[in-house]
């Protein structure tokens, strides 16, 4: 049976920035606010270009799943087991146990997520998957190095960065999630208190879907390949599942494996942006103001989830 839950279900502007968490509110019949623009700040790109190796980290093999389509189609995605020890683990353990070859991409929603997977309800699950996971839909905050953002979000008292990945937090209740933006990996569930094993699969493909935070484990995130999901042709069932009543055909996966189950000259390296350093400071900031000869109006402000870690093969 299909897993369907998720059907339903340090400032770097100086001065004038709010604490975090702190946003003043608007007088009656004002706008909101928001700092004013940086009129010299770099653009990203440009920030990304002077960067150096110590402003990077390096993703490890064992953190690197690979998709492999039967059109010869790849998705890389990066896992997260500082936030999800358990569901990352049985994800490990399914591509090991060859849980995904064979199965497909059964359904694309748009403006929302492609999903994946073989049905958790099967008898027989490979060797150490744990059937009934704790829900880890957060973490504590205590001991994660977390940078606020330092714009108000509409979904957390604080949001920002933590160890190269977006993050919000609640200072009262102690606790860090991870945030579900473009590109994000969840796991599919049935109602609460299921939690879901890590054998269904879902990546964003459209406008964040926030609601979903701290509601479903989110595992990861794609750092190459999101085409192969997002450009997929919609699948017209109900919620996108495809109907092949009319001819349309999930899309099969040929294999899943981790990076370091390959052979050490085969293996694809990739290295994120550290999110603790200057040059990341710069990169926000340029995000949140960007000028040039395009932008007439700086924004003067930027989402969580416009600010994308940045991610590149390593040289």
């Amino acid at each position: 049976m299909r897993h369907l839950a998720i059907l339903a279900a340090a400032s770097v502007l100086g001065a004038c920035t709010p604490t975090a968490g702190e946003v003043p509110e608007a007088a009656p019949g004002h706008a909101p606010w928001r700092p004013a623009p940086v009129e010299d700040a770099a653009e990203p790109s440009e920030v990304v270009a002077r960067s150096t190796a110590a402003d990077w980290r390096q993703i490890e093999p064992d953190n690197l799943l690979i998709l492999e389509l039967a059109d010869g189609a790849q998705v890389f995605i990066e896992l997260a087991p500082d936030f999800a020890p358990v569901h990352v683990a049985n994800i490990r353990a399914f591509a090991r146990g060859g849980w995904w070859n064979g199965a497909a991409i059964y359904r694309v929603q748009d403006n929302y997520v492609a999903q994946w997977g073989n049905g958790d309800a099967r008898a027989s699950l490979p060797t150490g998957v744990v059937r009934t996971p704790p829900a880890e839909y957060h973490r504590a905050l205590a001991g994660l190095p977390v940078r606020p953002l330092g714009f108000p979000d509409s979904y957390a008292p604080v949001v920002g960065h933590a160890g190269g990945w977006p993050v919000a937090w609640d200072p009262d209740s102690g606790r860090a999630w991870l945030t579900h933006c473009y590109g994000s990996v969840g796991v599919g569930r049935e109602v609460a208190p299921d939690t879901g094993t890590g054998g269904e699969l879902y990546a964003v493909i459209g406008h964040a879907p926030r609601h979903l935070d701290r509601n479903i484990a989110t595992v990861g995130r794609v750092i190459e390949g999101i085409a192969a999901l997002s450009a997929r042709p919609r699948g017209t069932g109900d919620l996108g599942f495809y109907d092949e009543a009319k001819g349309e055909r999930p899309v099969p996966i040929r294999s899943t494996r981790l990076a370091s189950d390959l052979p050490e000259a085969e293996r694809p390296r990739f290295e994120a942006m550290r999110t603790d350093t200057e040059a990341f400071s710069a990169y926000v900031t340029g995000r949140a103001n960007r000028g040039g000869t395009f932008f007439d109006v700086p924004a003067g402000g930027v989402d969580l989830c416009n600010v994308n870690v940045p991610v590149r093969r390593r040289p």
